[in-house]
C-alpha cells in the first residue's frame, strides 16, 4: 500500500521543507482546516503532521486542536503527529493525551522528523494487520460463514461432522440467514468437492417449468423442445443439488423428487428411460414444514426423506454478537471493492447494528452496510449512514418497562458471557452475582452458555 502523508501547514517555507523530506511517500500539503478536511476525505492518508497553530488563530492553539478532534472523528484509524514551537511543549502533552500519536518540536530536523513520521506510519501497519488477525480468528472455520456466536458455531461443529456422511439434509431458517452458506460448506467439506454444486430455488421457477428444469426433457416432449436437455439433477451426477425453498414445490413434483431419492434414478420429461444419478441432496426452506405437512401442501414421506439430518439455522437478531462481527467483515469487503479503505463504524453505528432487530437478516445487512459504505462522509460510517429505523410502537416498547428491563438485563448477561469467554464463575463476578443466579437467569432467557453448548 502507498504511504500517504498530509502536511497540515500555513508557512509556506516550512511546507517545502518538510514535503522534500519524503521520498517515497506520496505528500500533499494543506494550510488550514477547510483544505485539510477536503484532503482527509480525498485520499484518506495513514500518516498527518498538524501544525496547532493555523488560521483564523495562527498565534494560539485553538483551531489545532478543533481540527485534531476532527481528525479523530472522521479518521480514528489515522496518526496524528503535532507539531509545536520550542515553547509549546504542554500544548503537545496535551494533544497527545486529546489523541494524537506523537509530537515534533520545531525548528525542523530532517532526519528526526523522517523517523518520527516513519515510526507512524509503522504503528498504522501493526494496527492494521493486527485488526485483520483479529477478525481471522473470531470468525468460524466455514467458507463464506462469518460467526462467532456459540449458536452458530455449534451449527459449524455439525456441517463438519455431517458433510464426509453422504446423507439428505434439511436446512430451515428465515431469508436471509445463509442457508446457501451452510450448503455449499456441506458440499466443500464433502468427498464431493471436486464435482458440481448446482443450486436452484423451487420458488423462483414456474411450476409448469420447474420439472424440466430440474429432471430435463427429451427432444418433442412439448413444443420448443427441439433437443434433448439435462435437468438440474442429472447434470449434477457426482456432485451436490441444492434445492431452496422445497416448501414451494409443487405435489406432483414432489412425488417424482421423492422417487429419485429412493430410487436414485430419474425420467426426462417426455420420456420413458431411467437414468441413474449420484447426487446428494440438501435442502432448504424458510416455512414450518410441520404447518406445511398439517394442510397436505407437502407430503410427510418426502419430509422424512429429505430431513436425514435437519440444521436449524437462527436468526441473526438471536446470534450473540455476530451482527456487529458480520457487519464489520462486510465493511472491510465494500471499502476495498469502492476503494475507500479503512473505513470503519463509529461507535453510535456499532451500538445501532447491535440493538437492530434485522429482519431481513445477513441479506438486509449486506445491503445497508454496503450503502452506507459509499455514502459515508471520511473514514466513519455512522448510524445515521445505516439507517436502521427500528419500527417502534409508543404503547408497547416505551411504556412496558419490565420488557425494558428484561431487554437489558439479557444484553448485559450476553456481553458478560462473552467477555469471559463463557466462564461461569468469571462471568458471575462480573455481573455481581451468584453462580446460582447467573444460571436461572441463563434458563430464563434461554442463553446458550459453553457448558450447554457441548456435544
Amino acid at each position: 500500500m502507498k504511504k500517504k502523508l498530509l502536511i497540515i501547514e500555513d508557512d509556506p517555507g516550512l511546507q517545502s521543507q518538510m514535503r522534500w523530506c519524503f521520498e517515497d511517500t506520496e505528500v500533499y500539503i494543506a494550510d488550514d482546516r477547510e483544505s485539510a478536511l477536503s484532503h482527509l476525505r480525498r485520499i484518506e492518508p495513514q500518516v498527518v503532521t498538524l501544525d496547532l497553530g493555523l488560521p483564523p488563530d495562527p498565534g494560539g492553539s485553538s483551531e489545532g486542536f478543533a481540527l485534531l478532534d476532527e481528525i479523530l472523528r472522521l479518521a480514528p484509524n489515522t496518526k496524528i503527529i503535532v507539531v509545536t514551537g520550542r515553547e509549546e511543549k504542554e500544548n503537545a502533552v496535551k494533544a497527545v493525551g486529546n489523541g494524537a500519536c506523537d509530537f515534533y518540536q520545531k525548528p525542523l530536523d530532517a532526519d528526526i522528523l523522517s523517523f518520527v513520521v516513519n515510526r507512524a506510519f509503522r504503528l498504522y501497519e501493526l494496527e492494521k494487520e493486527n485488526i485483520e488477525f483479529n477478525r481471522s480468528q473470531q470468525s468460524s472455520t466455514l467458507k463464506g460463514l462469518i460467526a462467532n456466536s456459540p449458536q452458530m458455531l455449534k451449527i459449524c461443529r455439525t456441517v463438519e461432522k455431517i458433510a464426509p456422511a453422504d446423507v439428505t439434509t434439511l436446512i430451515l431458517g428465515e431469508t436471509g440467514t445463509g442457508k446457501e452458506v451452510i450448503a455449499k460448506a456441506l458440499h466443500d467439506l464433502s468427498s464431493r468437492s471436486d464435482k458440481a454444486f448446482s443450486a436452484i430455488n423451487c420458488a423462483a421457477i414456474p411450476e409448469n417449468l420447474l420439472e424440466s428444469e430440474l429432471f430435463g426433457y427429451e427432444k418433442g416432449a412439448f413444443t420448443g423442445a427441439n433437443q434433448t436437455k439435462k435437468g438440474k439433477i442429472e447434470l449434477t451426477d457426482g456432485g451436490t443439488l441444492f434445492l431452496d425453498e422445497i416448501g414451494d414445490m409443487p405435489m406432483p413434483l414432489q412425488a417424482k423428487l421423492l422417487r429419485f431419492l429412493q430410487e436414485r434414478v430419474i425420467e426426462r420429461v417426455g420420456g420413458v428411460r431411467e437414468i441413474p444419478v449420484d447426487v446428494r441432496v440438501v435442502c432448504a426452506t424458510h416455512q414450518d414444514v410441520q404447518s406445511l405437512i398439517s394442510t397436505g401442501s407437502f407430503r410427510e414421506d418426502l419430509y422424512y426423506r429429505v430431513s436425514e439430518i435437519t440444521l436449524n439455522i437462527p436468526p441473526l437478531k438471536d446470534r450473540e454478537g455476530d451482527a456487529v462481527l458480520i457487519a464489520q467483515s462486510l465493511l472491510h469487503n465494500f471499502s476495498n471493492q469502492l476503494d475507500r479503505p479503512n473505513l470503519n463504524f463509529s461507535d453510535d453505528a456499532i451500538g445501532a447494528i447491535r440493538e437492530y432487530n434485522w429482519p431481513g437478516n445477513v441479506r438486509e445487512m449486506i445491503n445497508k452496510v454496503k450503502r452506507a459504505a459509499i455514502m459515508a462522509d471520511g473514514k466513519r460510517v455512522t448510524a445515521e449512514d445505516l439507517e436502521l429505523n427500528e419500527p417502534c410502537n409508543t404503547t408497547d416498547s416505551v411504556l412496558n418497562l419490565r420488557q425494558v428491563r428484561e431487554t437489558a438485563e439479557k444484553h448485559a448477561i450476553q456481553h458478560a458471557l462473552q467477555i469471559a469467554q463463557y466462564n461461569m464463575a468469571q462471568t458471575a463476578r462480573l455481573l455481581g452475582v451468584t453462580r446460582p443466579t447467573l444460571y436461572n437467569l441463563t434458563d430464563k432467557y434461554k442463553l446458550t452458555t459453553n457448558e450447554q453448548n457441548t456435544d
